[in-house]
């Protein structure tokens, strides 16, 4: 064989690899950062349902203090349920951007907490409607009753936080 076609043949062996090997980089440094891209994605959509869940929470709370009052300012009550019903909307719209970046588990951890904000929502209501008739019937026990549901949507935040976390891979 000739040293040049010999030389030649070494190039294009060398060329060939020298491809291969940027493809096979590239294919790589693209999926890394196609994760990276929907772990951000993931970590954007979990962080807006966080903070909904904050402000709709300081929203349910101011509702709840004014309700446990001895005798509740009734236009209080109403415009603080005016703000807690605002916020909860966006509770749903951040919830729905929680399902569509998944994974269907952290989904159905969101919707548990859905669930335990329904169930002191209404107590919420009763102690809300109780107050408006003047009727102190139940009072103590509709008291009681959000403390215990209140520690159950703390619970189930807590279980979805726990979960985000895992789910974008952060530890600590």
């Amino acid at each position: 064989m000739d040293s040049g076609l010999a030389a030649l043949l070494g190039a294009a062996v060398g060329s060939a690899a020298t491809l291969g090997a940027a493809i096979v980089n590239g294919r790589a440094q693209a999926r890394s950062q196609h994760a990276q891209w929907s772990r951000q994605h993931r970590r954007d959509a979990y962080a807006g349902y966080l903070s909904a869940l904050h402000d709709r929470d300081i929203a349910m709370d101011a509702v709840l203090d004014a309700l446990r009052s001895d005798q509740p300012d009734l236009p209080d009550v109403d415009e603080k349920t005016g703000r807690f019903i605002t916020l909860a909307r966006e509770v749903h719209r951040a919830c729905e951007v929680v399902i569509l970046e998944g994974p269907a588990p952290l989904a159905e951890t969101a919707e548990r907490v859905a669930n335990a904000s329904s169930d002191l929502s209404h107590v919420m209501r009763r102690m809300a409607e109780n107050a408006r008739a003047g009727d102190t019937t139940h009072r103590v026990e509709d008291i009681a009753l959000a403390a215990e549901r209140e520690r159950a949507l703390y619970r189930a935040v807590k279980d979805f936080r726990l979960a985000a976390r895992s789910a974008i891979g952060t530890t600590g």
